[in-house]
């Protein structure tokens, strides 16, 4: 089986701030950014340290470096993506009966927080577009599908409606310039959605590749990236026809020496693919226009 080795893309560098902070999460943004959200302290179940300060390290693709600090932070499982005004959202994977409101921070440029709002439990994936909206697609305990929001809590879209064929949870989402792409559990149609089209905002593909948690499209080109059992680092092409994704290759796609993650993190933006293994300081990415 052919091997494909992700590029190395960005790390996490070694100053005094990471070498006595843990690594809570970490994504690339839509203009290609890489953000690492430190804290002192690793979550622990059943202990609540909430609310916290926290440093947002961002890595710039020419390679330069901007430290944020985040005063009173309170997601204890935290997704994070930066806006294009420079200012960061922060939002909780579960929500608090007690406090679902303060589920979403968004803070200025500055780490001071702005507002906060809830946009349900169960958030799979959390992910900031060019204009600034908020996408976030939900896993099976909170099976509402996807969403966008703007970054005052306004809901801008909604699944609901849109005839996507089995979208009980949303395994893959991939968001680039203002629409997003997806391939969700149960059937895993691969779903291009842009809201600000008003003919045919939504188009979906019938697709045979099941369980994939990352998506890629460039043209008509598609990639997926993962998969069910023994299929986890599968990385499966295929073409857009009219009506479905045809397939074209499958192979394995791995770390950059050759080896294969365990425990990662994966953003789709576009045509790319980020990948990020344990223990979470660097990132590699897959590009399919390469």
């Amino acid at each position: 089986m052919q091997k494909t080795a992700l590029v190395p893309y960005a790390h996490l560098p070694r100053t005094p701030h990471h070498n006595h902070h843990h690594v809570l999460t970490s994504t690339v943004d839509v203009f290609g950014t890489a953000h690492w959200l430190l804290a002192e302290r690793a979550p622990q179940p059943g202990v609540d340290l909430l609310p916290f300060d926290a440093l947002v390290v961002s890595v710039d693709p020419d390679g330069s470096v901007e430290l944020t600090e985040l005063s009173a932070v309170r997601a204890r499982w935290p997704h994070l993506d930066r806006l294009p005004d420079g200012g960061f959202v922060v939002a909780a994977s579960r929500t608090r009966r007690h406090d679902d409101a303060n589920q979403v921070q968004i803070f200025d440029a500055l780490g001071r927080e702005t507002s906060s709002f809830s946009v349900g439990d169960a958030i799979e994936h959390l992910l900031v577009d060019e204009s600034g909206h908020i996408w976030v697609g939900h896993f099976d305990e909170n099976p509402v599908g996807i969403r966008r929001w703007s970054a005052t809590g306004r809901l801008a879209w909604t699944s609901d409606g849109a005839a996507i064929p089995g979208l009980f949870d949303c395994y893959a989402l991939n968001v680039s310039g203002t629409a997003a792409w997806a391939c969700p559990y149960t059937d895993f149609p691969l779903v291009e959605i842009r809201p600000d089209r008003t003919d045919r905002p939504v188009r979906v593909w019938a697709n045979r590749v099941r369980g994939s948690h990352a998506v890629a499209v460039h043209g008509e080109r598609v990639a997926f990236y993962g998969g069910y059992g023994e299929e986890p680092h599968r990385l499966a092409h295929g073409e857009l026809t009219e009506t479905s994704v045809e397939p074209t290759d499958v192979g394995l796609l791995t770390l950059p020496d050759g080896s294969v993650p365990g425990r990662r993190r994966v953003v789709g933006r576009g045509g790319r693919i980020y990948v990020q293994a344990e223990p979470f300081t660097a990132w590699g990415v897959f590009d399919l226009s390469s």
